[in-house]
């Protein structure tokens, strides 16, 4: 047998399973005896190759439920709520859920949600940055903070610099001239960085945003996915305004397509305070120590940003996280 074939004779008869659960289910029934393989990790090959079928057999038996789960495909044509219980959270009542077409639409729900986690957002807000707000961006490490008296601090996400000598229009000669007067004219922007926003931690992480990124000349909160409920919208807005933090949409599967649905309050004075609090972590004292230099140098030295990918790599790297 092969080891698509024993996945799927043990799918026929069980709810969704990891690559590793399949493996062991093949161990008790015997199947695993029936396929040749010298490796010291059978399961780690059975779950590559049910990725590669996925991605690539266009008639694959298969389908991905959850995160690292498979099934057969045409389980999403019988579906029934012991499917559902074993992705779904346990917060949910799986009985509550109703009718057959309730219980599809939760299951769908599931196999879109998020794969990836916030770190690997990173290089999409870093490519929104340099190309939508003329920006170098940075993340931050929040281990590389010091202990201290401020020991609860947290730090934004990330956070970029608009050097004047990059922005259309500025000759060399102005640049320079504003450097010379005290009056660079940077811009610096604090983000927070979420998978997904809604309902459930709009408060939680707005006010995040607040804490974390208000200092900065214009802040926002960034999530991949954000509800289109229009109670929640409305509550965004609201918030939005009030505290002047705007929100960028980013896009996962259109990275150029990423949105600033609501602006940013820009703010002309800095919270040198708050600034001076940032600085216990070593990432932020580097990136203002790194704007200082650029601004001097009229050059940004851009290997001491976040490297800033075309789309069809963040598109490839979110693939690579899919599908191994």
């Amino acid at each position: 047998m092969t080891f698509l074939a024993i996945a799927e004779a043990v799918l026929k008869d069980s709810s969704p399973l990891n690559a590793q659960q399949i493996w062991d289910k093949a161990l008790i029934s015997g199947l695993a005896a029936q396929v040749k393989t010298t490796g010291k990790t059978p399961w780690a090959t059975l779950g590559a190759q049910l990725y590669v079928d996925l991605k690539n057999n266009a008639a694959t038996k298969f389908c991905k439920v959850g995160k690292g789960k498979f099934a057969l495909a045409e389980m999403q044509q019988t579906v029934d709520t012991s499917i559902v219980a074993a992705v779904l959270p346990e917060s949910i009542n799986i009985e509550a859920a109703g009718n057959q077409k309730k219980v599809e639409k939760l299951l769908q729900s599931v196999k879109q949600e998020e794969y990836y986690l916030e770190k690997h957002l990173h290089p999409f807000l870093a490519h929104f940055a340099f190309y939508k707000l003329k920006a170098y961006a940075k993340t931050l490490n929040h281990s590389k903070s010091a202990k201290s008296s401020y020991g609860e601090w947290v730090h934004p996400d990330m956070v970029s610099c608009a050097f004047p000598f990059l922005q259309d229009g500025w000759h060399s000669e102005v640049s320079s001239l504003s450097r010379s007067i005290g009056n660079a004219s940077i811009r610096l922007c604090s983000f927070e960085l979420k998978r997904k926003l809604d309902m459930t931690n709009l408060r939680e992480v707005f006010f995040q945003a607040v804490s974390n990124s208000s200092w900065a000349n214009e802040s926002y909160l960034v999530a991949a996915k954000i509800s289109d409920s229009q109670d929640f919208l409305s509550e965004l807005k609201r918030l939005s305004s009030s505290f002047n933090i705007g929100v960028i949409r980013l896009n996962t599967e259109h990275p150029d397509k990423a949105e600033i649905i609501l602006p940013a309050r820009f703010k002309e004075n800095l919270d040198w305070d708050t600034m001076n609090k940032l600085a216990m972590n070593k990432d932020f004292k580097d990136f203002l120590s790194r704007v200082q230099k650029d601004l001097k140098s009229n050059e940004v030295y851009k290997e001491q940003y976040d490297k800033v990918f075309s789309q069809s790599e963040l598109l490839k790297s979110i693939e690579t996280i899919q599908f191994g």
